[in-house]
């Protein structure tokens, strides 16, 4: 059997941000306990280099959900980078689950030698659609949620890999 490219993204990508969603409850829940404000935790970083947590969690849902909208060939659907609490990540992370769930397998499958450009600083960056998928959004998906566990992890909060793999 051939793995599509809907498998190779939309399941991968719910469940990645769902695993992020989880991480980012028990960092909160780390704050309550300790009884410092959560807030505080939204601009750490893991190096003064870094984008601090709010900033990972932006990067990880705009990955994940603006590349089932390429792959789909329409144009995605924008979000305002303006969360300041953990009640509006949670609600960006459920926005994007949902807005990837609205996406069906003929929508996506197919797209494997779909043109894709993007805009970046650098420039135009240009990909066939299997390419964009594999070597450039699932790994910043996972970069992404990886660093903001990281940043959590690093805080202090009780997390370890199956936090951040979920269960299969």
């Amino acid at each position: 059997m051939t793995l599509s490219m809907y498998q190779a993204s939309v399941p991968v990508f719910l469940r990645a941000l769902s695993n992020l969603q989880h991480v980012l409850r028990k960092g909160e829940a780390h704050a309550q306990a300790r009884k410092f404000e959560p807030s505080l935790l939204l601009q750490a970083r893991l190096t003064a280099d870094m984008l601090p947590l709010t900033s990972q969690v932006q990067i990880a849902t705009d990955m994940a959900k603006n590349a089932c909208a390429r792959l789909a060939g329409v144009d995605p659907l924008k979000f305002e980078d303006n969360e300041t609490t953990f009640a509006e990540l949670h609600a960006r992370i459920e926005r994007a689950i949902d807005y990837i769930k609205s996406f069906k397998a003929e929508q996506i499958d197919g797209s494997e030698t779909r043109a894709i450009t993007l805009k970046m600083r650098s420039g135009e960056q240009h990909f066939e659609g299997e390419g964009y998928l594999l070597h450039f959004v699932i790994p910043n998906v996972f970069f992404h949620c990886t660093i903001a566990y990281a940043i959590l992890r690093e805080a202090g909060a009780e997390l370890g890999k199956m936090d951040f793999i979920g269960k299969p």
